[in-house]
């Protein structure tokens, strides 16, 4: 997943500053600009970890156009940081479910027209569904 940061340049006194707009209070800091986008996309696994351990789903991204024009973030930098959400700390655990035949048949061609696998398709689907509760 690749989240939009705002960065705000560093001198030769500062660092360079870096916020991820999706996740209130994910922020991080670099002495060169390589560094700070490498600690941010650290900054936003371990966000995005804790979240999860509290149950709740991880945002999803913006797009760039979406938040470039916020006035919080005038003159700053945009860039994208690139996370590996397999990362993340969670364990997978295989369960044993029952469902209709046929609704697992609309799964796994709704799963596979998306390029998704049926675990992958459901945990999405619980998560989004938690999320609208």
């Amino acid at each position: 997943m690749r989240y939009p940061i705002a960065i705000e340049l560093g001198t030769d006194n500062t660092a360079y500053g870096v916020v991820v707009p999706d996740l209130p209070g994910c922020f991080s800091a670099g002495d060169t600009l390589d560094e700070a986008v490498a600690n941010t996309e650290e900054a936003i696994l371990l966000f995005l970890d804790h979240a999860i351990e509290e149950g709740k789903v991880p945002p999803k991204a913006s797009s760039l156009e979406a938040l470039r024009g916020l006035p919080d973030f005038q003159g700053w930098t945009w860039a994208l940081a690139n996370v590996d959400l397999s990362k993340l700390s969670t364990k997978a655990v295989r369960v044993n479910i029952t469902v209709p035949d046929r609704l697992l048949n609309a799964i796994d061609a709704y799963a596979e027209r998306h390029g998704e696998t049926r675990s992958g398709f459901l945990a999405r689907a619980a998560m989004q569904a938690m999320e609208a509760a």
